[in-house]
């Protein structure tokens, strides 16, 4: 298997045809998507302004896989220490981690599952500043706001047909979750096609967003979210 630096020379290498270096950043980020393949993907078309023909600006496919990298290299140098650590703690007898990575929960313990069903619902901030609040969070520091995104404003409160839980207005994190004692994820009503994604059609030829489509997005598209019952393993 090829690796993610491969992969990352091939969207530098210009005199492939675009459509190869765009498929080599897909490649890139079934590696490292700290935020689900589909919506790391929409926030790098948003964050590296790449516009929905790539010709107009081949560059941005560039842009996108080093706000990847960066972000790739802060996880890759807190994953050495994380192991370094755990090594150390089995050593002294403890079988299970003080405090589990942020990048190793499980799926039906994630609270960001909307995120990861929705591509257009994730944090704002950059990845490399994904990372390092995340690996902030991971070493004890009491960041203020969402865990995610740091939003501070008052969440959303959603139903989940069991009681009801606290998201995130900006990210639509999970901050407060249901009291029935039953793990939710939230998946979106509207629900739009990878394909379209993939196509930017979210974009417009400038390489900024296209007002006109998705129609629904931010607080009111996270109203619209739908919980569903998260089936996991027994503890």
């Amino acid at each position: 298997m090829t690796s993610f630096l491969t992969h990352r020379a091939r969207v530098h290498d210009t005199s492939l045809p675009l459509y190869r270096r765009h498929s080599a950043l897909r490649t890139c980020l079934t590696r490292f998507a700290p935020y689900g393949l589909r919506a790391t993907y929409h926030h790098l078309t948003v964050s590296a302004r790449m516009p929905r023909l790539l010709e107009a600006d081949p560059d941005s496919l560039v842009r996108a896989v080093e706000e990847l990298h960066e972000a790739r290299q802060l996880w890759a140098a807190r994953l050495e220490e994380y192991e370094a650590q755990r090594q150390a703690e089995k050593r002294a007898g403890r079988r299970h981690p003080s405090q589990p990575a942020w990048w190793d929960l499980p799926r039906w313990a994630s609270p960001d599952s909307a995120w990861r069903n929705d591509p257009f619902l994730h944090p704002p901030l950059s990845l490399p500043d994904y990372v390092r609040r995340q690996n902030a969070l991971l070493d004890g520091a009491e960041l203020p706001g969402c865990p995610a995104c740091g939003e501070e404003g008052p969440a959303l409160s959603v139903s989940t047909g069991h009681g009801r839980a606290e998201l995130c207005r900006s990210c639509a994190r999970v901050l407060v979750a249901c009291p029935c004692e039953q793990w939710h994820g939230f998946e979106p009503e509207l629900r739009i096609g990878w394909s379209r994604t993939w196509r930017r059609e979210h974009m417009n030829g400038g390489g900024e967003p296209n007002p006109h489509w998705p129609k629904v997005l931010g607080t009111a598209r996270i109203e619209k979210l739908a919980a569903y019952v998260i089936k996991h393993p027994p503890r």
